[in-house]
């Protein structure tokens, strides 16, 4: 078991013995630790002793009120297309976090291959950033790549992203729980993105929204339920596949993404049959040695195609591999849409991201 695992399992609290007890003691200690730093941050700037600088142009921040993988680049995507439907020229702007020696990280190349051509500026400081990517790219909006808790730059829309199979980071701050603040920091969001959906009961999915509406009552009207569907293949060669080639076809799942579970799930649904997985951290970077050891396991297993994420493939193509040899096994990316829980859902946020243009 890796350590990632093991530390979910014990947060979750679903690894017990001494161990466990004493490791969440020590995390909880830390989470206090952790809580008050956000706290006093979060005073600051909501009592005005400190205010967020404003840039020339529009900025949409789509964010997490957790750690993990809450499928905020394909809703980047999302909001991108609606902001060219309307004739805006819009631009990234990220962190970058985890780049490699060329600069750029994962998110970077997987928006560019979801959004052609837009500009997409990773800079640290969000700041220096905006002027950039206005300056070099003239750009007329901004949507910023997890940026709920990057409070320096002025936002007109902000919208967070809640996964509803683990939506409030097993109730607790960092590392004690996988919250990046505590929940009521959703009183300053403007809207939110409740995602995979399509994972839960709709028992559980009311409940969480629920709790959402009673921590941060001014959301009431402004929840959106969004899907992640399958809807084709992408092989290492940038070709693509239909999505039935996978279907009852042995799988092994390769991820190295913040929900790994989730992405499995996805792959279940899509009708593939996953009979092993591996697993590397988030933004983990592959190296030739690593996929020599994932074709070895995938032979060892029998399967007909490993199964990664769009994510992981932008980095293996990186490697320049060659898969024509008949004893390799297929790497593939499971091509992932957003789909709307309704007609009615979209049109509220096209609304809100509308509002912010005028």
């Amino acid at each position: 078991m890796s350590w990632q695992e093991t530390y979910k399992k014990t947060i979750s609290g679903d690894r017990r013995g001494v161990i466990a007890t004493v490791m969440l003691a020590i995390l909880r200690l830390l989470a206090v630790l952790y809580g008050g730093v956000t706290a006093v941050r979060n005073f600051i700037f909501d009592t005005g002793m400190r205010q967020p600088t404003e840039v020339d142009v529009p900025v949409i921040s789509i964010g997490n009120l957790t750690t993990g993988g809450t499928g905020k680049t394909p809703i980047v995507a999302s909001i991108i297309r609606m902001l060219q439907e309307v004739e805006r020229e819009p631009g990234i702007l990220s962190r970058g976090y985890r780049a490699d020696g060329s600069g750029m990280n994962d998110e970077k190349r997987v928006l560019e291959h979801l959004c052609p051509g837009v500009p997409h500026v990773q800079n640290p400081d969000r700041i220096t950033g905006a002027g950039e990517i206005i300056a070099r790219h003239q750009v007329d909006s901004i949507v910023l790549d997890d940026g709920f808790q990057h409070r320096r730059i002025a936002r007109d829309l902000d919208l967070v992203l809640i996964d509803a199979t683990n939506p409030f980071g097993y109730n607790h701050v960092l590392p004690r729980g996988l919250l990046r603040e505590s929940i009521r920091g959703l009183r300053r969001a403007h809207g939110v993105i409740v995602t995979r959906c399509d994972q839960v009961s709709a028992t559980r999915l009311a409940g969480v929204e629920e709790r959402i509406c009673r921590v941060a009552p001014q959301l009431k009207d402004r929840l959106v339920r969004v899907s992640f569907r399958p809807v084709g293949l992408l092989k290492i060669d940038r070709t693509t596949q239909l999505l039935s080639q996978i279907e009852k076809r042995r799988v092994m799942v390769l991820a190295a993404i913040g929900n790994p579970a989730g992405f499995e799930e996805t792959c279940r649904r899509a009708g593939a049959n996953v009979v092993e997985s591996r697993v590397y951290p988030d933004h983990y970077h592959y190296t030739r040695t690593d996929l020599s050891a994932v074709q070895s396991e995938a032979a060892a297993h029998r399967v007909d195609f490993v199964l990664t994420t769009v994510k992981d493939i932008v980095k293996i193509q990186l490697l320049g591999l060659e898969m024509n040899d008949d004893k390799t096994v297929p790497i593939v990316a499971l091509e992932i849409a957003t789909v709307y829980d309704s007609p009615n859902g979209e049109r509220l946020l096209r609304s809100m991201v509308d509002g912010v243009l005028l």
